[in-house]
């Protein structure tokens, strides 16, 4: 499906893309996380998207939104949009994606702030969701939007990020009130500093953490045969991923450590495919030692 053109004028949103989307699949199926948390965030967003039109919102609160934490590098933005593309399949119909850049907000000028938020969810995702098209909106790093008031004082933090604060709150109930279509998956580094009153109307809150062992070593397999079809594998290779578990290296920096290994050795630059168990371990080793005396 193509990018739907973003609208001249409209603050904040990244782009629009109508799925499903055979080229999202992998944004699903190749992020491992426990197949049960897959499981809830499908079923919570096929509900979400199908039946949430017809609940009373005092008899059976659905607020739509839907939050992803945990640290940076643990595949929650690549999820979420893997999320809305399976759920568009599973639907049999188009669902329109939906991805806000919140960093695109803050503004210098009294004000502004709160007006531009206040349009987004007022105006630009009600006109949106007026297609007709079941949508799902991406608030990623949701900190920079939302920001926690409790933890921010107003002499470093201004007024005007406050009251964005309380224009997102109003935005996200109204949006739930006006457009029971749409519903919004977050994600969050830093939970603590997401203010603690949107965090309260998040139906679903899924916590991402490190890959264990397990994860680890299916993810260096998945990465390797990007390269060979006959990656090297055994039980140094399980070795190698308990070590990667026991220093907490986040899913993306697993990945990037094949890559790391072909830019150490000029040969494997010219033939990736050659790469080798000692390849990855010695690499590894480097970066360890590399982040020790960075410590």
């Amino acid at each position: 499906m193509p990018t739907v053109t973003v609208p001249p004028g409209v603050e904040g949103i990244v782009g629009i893309t109508e799925l499903p989307d055979a080229s999202w699949a992998d944004r699903w199926e190749r992020i491992l996380v426990d197949d049960a948390m897959k499981d809830r965030l499908l079923n919570y967003l096929l509900f979400s998207l199908r039946h949430r039109g017809r609940l009373d919102a005092v008899g059976f609160p659905v607020h739509g939104l839907v939050i992803l934490a945990g640290p940076p590098g643990t595949g929650k933005t690549t999820l979420a949009g893997g999320l809305a593309n399976r759920a568009a399949s599973e639907l049999g119909q188009s669902i329109l994606f939906v991805d806000i850049n919140p960093h695109a907000f803050p503004s210098q000028l009294l004000g502004e702030s709160q007006r531009s938020v206040a349009r987004l969810f007022e105006r630009t995702l009600p006109d949106l969701a007026a297609r007709g098209l079941p949508t799902v909106v991406l608030l990623d790093e949701v900190e920079a939007l939302a920001v926690s008031r409790s933890g921010a004082s107003l002499e470093t933090n201004p007024v005007d990020v406050h009251r964005a604060t309380e224009a997102v709150l109003s935005g996200v109930d109204h949006v739930a009130r006006a457009c029971p279509g749409v519903t919004f998956v977050a994600t969050t580094n830093h939970p603590a500093g997401v203010d603690v009153a949107f965090m309260s109307r998040a139906d679903l809150v899924e916590e991402l953490g490190y890959p264990d062992a397990d994860a680890v070593h299916a993810i260096l397999i998945d990465t390797l045969r990007e390269l060979t079809p006959s990656p090297p594998n055994g039980a140094d290779l399980r070795l190698l991923a308990e070590r990667c578990a026991e220093a907490q290296v986040d899913a993306r920096q697993v990945r990037k450590l094949v890559l790391r290994a072909i830019c150490d050795r000029r040969e494997l630059a010219l033939d990736p495919s050659g790469i080798a168990l000692g390849d990855l371990e010695s690499t590894f080793e480097a970066e360890r030692e590399r982040l020790e005396r960075a410590v």
